[in-house]
Protein backbone atom coordinates (compact mmCIF):
# COMPACT_ATOMS: atom_id res chain seq x y z
CA UNK A 1 0.00 0.00 0.00
CA UNK A 2 0.98 3.57 -0.49
CA UNK A 3 0.09 4.75 2.70
CA UNK A 4 -3.20 4.64 4.87
CA UNK A 5 -6.76 4.17 3.16
CA UNK A 6 -9.97 5.82 4.60
CA UNK A 7 -11.81 2.30 4.19
CA UNK A 8 -10.73 -1.54 4.32
CA UNK A 9 -9.29 -1.91 0.48
CA UNK A 10 -9.77 -5.60 0.68
CA UNK A 11 -13.18 -5.55 1.75
CA UNK A 12 -14.74 -2.36 -0.54
CA UNK A 13 -13.16 -4.58 -3.50
CA UNK A 14 -15.49 -7.02 -2.27
CA UNK A 15 -18.30 -4.95 -1.97
CA UNK A 16 -17.64 -3.47 -6.14
CA UNK A 17 -16.85 -7.14 -7.15
CA UNK A 18 -19.98 -8.02 -5.68
CA UNK A 19 -22.08 -5.37 -6.97
CA UNK A 20 -20.66 -5.90 -10.85
CA UNK A 21 -21.24 -9.88 -10.45
CA UNK A 22 -24.89 -8.74 -10.44
CA UNK A 23 -24.19 -6.29 -13.91
CA UNK A 24 -22.77 -9.06 -15.21
CA UNK A 25 -25.54 -11.89 -14.40
CA UNK A 26 -28.61 -9.65 -15.04
CA UNK A 27 -27.24 -6.29 -16.86
CA UNK A 28 -31.50 -5.11 -17.09
CA UNK A 29 -31.92 -5.45 -13.72
CA UNK A 30 -32.42 -2.68 -11.22
CA UNK A 31 -29.58 -0.48 -9.95
CA UNK A 32 -28.75 2.93 -9.32
CA UNK A 33 -27.04 3.49 -12.07
CA UNK A 34 -27.57 3.65 -15.16
CA UNK A 35 -26.12 0.59 -17.87
CA UNK A 36 -26.02 -0.75 -21.32
CA UNK A 37 -27.58 1.28 -24.89
CA UNK A 38 -29.70 3.91 -23.46
CA UNK A 39 -26.55 5.10 -21.13
CA UNK A 40 -24.02 4.61 -24.09
CA UNK A 41 -26.19 7.04 -25.82
CA UNK A 42 -26.23 9.25 -22.83
CA UNK A 43 -22.67 9.78 -22.70
CA UNK A 44 -22.14 10.47 -26.79
CA UNK A 45 -20.83 7.51 -27.75
CA UNK A 46 -21.07 7.32 -31.48
CA UNK A 47 -24.29 5.18 -32.68
CA UNK A 48 -22.57 4.33 -35.80
CA UNK A 49 -20.06 2.19 -34.31
CA UNK A 50 -22.51 1.08 -30.97
CA UNK A 51 -25.14 0.24 -33.05
CA UNK A 52 -23.71 -2.78 -35.33
CA UNK A 53 -22.35 -4.08 -31.94
CA UNK A 54 -23.98 -7.52 -30.46
CA UNK A 55 -26.10 -6.93 -27.51
CA UNK A 56 -24.28 -8.72 -25.17
CA UNK A 57 -21.23 -6.10 -25.95
CA UNK A 58 -23.07 -3.31 -24.62
CA UNK A 59 -25.67 -4.83 -21.91
CA UNK A 60 -23.37 -4.49 -19.04
CA UNK A 61 -22.00 -1.12 -19.52
CA UNK A 62 -22.03 0.46 -16.48
CA UNK A 63 -19.68 4.44 -17.62
CA UNK A 64 -19.52 7.26 -15.78
CA UNK A 65 -18.47 9.47 -19.09
CA UNK A 66 -16.91 8.44 -22.61
CA UNK A 67 -12.84 8.55 -22.31
CA UNK A 68 -12.71 8.59 -26.54
CA UNK A 69 -14.39 11.92 -26.76
CA UNK A 70 -10.70 13.27 -25.18
CA UNK A 71 -8.97 12.02 -28.12
CA UNK A 72 -9.74 8.91 -30.38
CA UNK A 73 -6.88 6.22 -30.54
CA UNK A 74 -4.80 5.60 -33.15
CA UNK A 75 -3.74 2.84 -35.28
CA UNK A 76 -1.21 0.38 -34.19
CA UNK A 77 -1.53 1.73 -30.34
CA UNK A 78 -1.29 -0.50 -26.93
CA UNK A 79 -3.87 0.11 -24.62
CA UNK A 80 -4.81 -0.76 -21.67
CA UNK A 81 -8.58 -0.56 -19.76
CA UNK A 82 -8.34 -0.42 -16.07
CA UNK A 83 -11.47 -1.96 -14.93
CA UNK A 84 -12.51 -3.51 -18.25
CA UNK A 85 -16.08 -4.71 -17.07
CA UNK A 86 -18.39 -7.09 -19.59
CA UNK A 87 -15.71 -5.46 -22.12
CA UNK A 88 -17.77 -2.34 -23.88
CA UNK A 89 -14.75 0.30 -23.78
CA UNK A 90 -12.07 -2.41 -24.89
CA UNK A 91 -14.43 -3.30 -28.29
CA UNK A 92 -14.53 0.27 -28.76
CA UNK A 93 -10.49 0.74 -28.56
CA UNK A 94 -10.33 -2.22 -30.53
CA UNK A 95 -11.97 -0.79 -33.46
CA UNK A 96 -9.94 2.76 -33.16
CA UNK A 97 -6.63 1.06 -33.01
CA UNK A 98 -7.52 -1.86 -35.38
CA UNK A 99 -6.13 -5.67 -35.83
CA UNK A 100 -2.41 -3.80 -35.96
CA UNK A 101 -2.71 -2.45 -32.44
CA UNK A 102 -3.68 -4.29 -29.06
CA UNK A 103 -5.88 -3.85 -26.38
CA UNK A 104 -5.95 -5.49 -22.95
CA UNK A 105 -8.74 -4.85 -20.40
CA UNK A 106 -8.09 -5.77 -16.69
CA UNK A 107 -10.93 -6.47 -14.18
CA UNK A 108 -11.05 -8.28 -11.16
CA UNK A 109 -15.00 -9.93 -11.20
CA UNK A 110 -14.85 -13.46 -12.55
CA UNK A 111 -19.15 -12.61 -13.76
CA UNK A 112 -16.83 -9.86 -16.36
CA UNK A 113 -14.34 -11.31 -17.33
CA UNK A 114 -16.07 -14.46 -18.65
CA UNK A 115 -18.74 -12.61 -20.48
CA UNK A 116 -15.60 -10.46 -22.03
CA UNK A 117 -13.91 -13.19 -23.22
CA UNK A 118 -16.91 -14.59 -25.04
CA UNK A 119 -17.84 -11.60 -26.85
CA UNK A 120 -14.40 -11.45 -27.63
CA UNK A 121 -14.29 -14.28 -29.31
CA UNK A 122 -17.80 -14.21 -30.93
CA UNK A 123 -16.68 -10.97 -31.93
CA UNK A 124 -13.24 -12.67 -33.78
CA UNK A 125 -11.33 -9.55 -31.98
CA UNK A 126 -7.59 -11.52 -31.91
CA UNK A 127 -6.19 -8.39 -30.40
CA UNK A 128 -8.16 -8.22 -27.69
CA UNK A 129 -7.04 -9.70 -24.25
CA UNK A 130 -8.96 -9.73 -20.63
CA UNK A 131 -6.87 -10.41 -17.78
CA UNK A 132 -7.84 -11.26 -14.13
CA UNK A 133 -6.27 -8.90 -11.92
CA UNK A 134 -6.28 -5.69 -9.80
CA UNK A 135 -5.79 -2.42 -11.33
CA UNK A 136 -3.53 -1.65 -8.01
CA UNK A 137 -1.18 -4.53 -9.33
CA UNK A 138 -2.13 -4.69 -13.25
CA UNK A 139 -0.91 -7.42 -15.23
CA UNK A 140 0.91 -5.54 -17.04
CA UNK A 141 4.75 -5.02 -17.99
CA UNK A 142 6.44 -1.28 -17.29
CA UNK A 143 6.17 1.01 -20.67
CA UNK A 144 3.86 -1.23 -22.60
CA UNK A 145 0.73 0.83 -22.91
CA UNK A 146 0.74 3.85 -25.25
CA UNK A 147 -2.96 4.81 -23.63
CA UNK A 148 -4.71 3.85 -20.19
CA UNK A 149 -8.31 4.41 -20.76
CA UNK A 150 -11.00 3.92 -17.27
CA UNK A 151 -14.49 5.02 -16.89
CA UNK A 152 -15.73 5.33 -13.42
CA UNK A 153 -13.46 2.95 -11.51
CA UNK A 154 -10.75 4.82 -10.22
CA UNK A 155 -13.39 6.09 -7.64
CA UNK A 156 -14.13 2.84 -6.72
CA UNK A 157 -10.42 2.37 -5.47
CA UNK A 158 -9.20 3.37 -1.55
CA UNK A 159 -5.70 4.01 -2.61
CA UNK A 160 -5.89 6.20 -5.73
CA UNK A 161 -2.30 6.87 -5.05
CA UNK A 162 -1.02 3.29 -5.86
CA UNK A 163 -3.42 3.23 -8.66
CA UNK A 164 -2.09 6.16 -10.32
CA UNK A 165 1.49 4.96 -9.67
CA UNK A 166 0.60 1.65 -11.44
CA UNK A 167 -0.84 4.09 -14.32
CA UNK A 168 2.54 5.53 -14.63
CA UNK A 169 4.23 2.38 -14.78
CA UNK A 170 2.89 0.53 -17.31
CA UNK A 171 2.43 3.55 -19.64
CA UNK A 172 5.27 4.25 -22.33
CA UNK A 173 7.31 7.69 -21.72
CA UNK A 174 4.72 9.95 -23.34
CA UNK A 175 2.32 7.75 -23.02
CA UNK A 176 -1.22 9.40 -22.01
CA UNK A 177 -3.61 8.85 -19.62
CA UNK A 178 -7.63 8.96 -21.04
CA UNK A 179 -10.27 8.68 -18.35
CA UNK A 180 -13.93 9.44 -17.23
CA UNK A 181 -14.86 9.42 -13.16
CA UNK A 182 -16.73 10.64 -10.43
CA UNK A 183 -15.57 13.42 -8.85
CA UNK A 184 -16.95 15.60 -5.50
CA UNK A 185 -16.27 19.38 -5.50
CA UNK A 186 -17.79 19.57 -2.08
CA UNK A 187 -15.71 18.07 1.42
CA UNK A 188 -17.20 14.45 2.17
CA UNK A 189 -17.70 14.29 5.91
CA UNK A 190 -15.06 11.92 7.71
CA UNK A 191 -17.86 9.36 8.88
CA UNK A 192 -19.27 9.42 5.23
CA UNK A 193 -15.78 8.97 3.87
CA UNK A 194 -15.38 5.77 6.47
CA UNK A 195 -18.69 3.92 5.21
CA UNK A 196 -17.58 1.55 2.97
CA UNK A 197 -21.50 0.72 2.31
CA UNK A 198 -21.65 4.54 0.41
CA UNK A 199 -18.60 3.87 -2.06
CA UNK A 200 -20.73 1.67 -4.28
CA UNK A 201 -24.69 3.26 -2.91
Amino acid sequence: MSGETPVDPVALRDEVRAKYQEVAVDPHGEFHFHTGRPLAKRLGYDESVVGPMPDVAVESFAGVGNPFSLQALSSGERVVDIGSGGGFDVFIAAQQVGPEGRVVGIDMTEEMLAKSRQTARDMELSHVEFRDGLIEEMPIEDDWADVVISNGVINLCADKELVFGEINRVLKPGGRLQFADIANGAPVPESAVKDIDLWTA
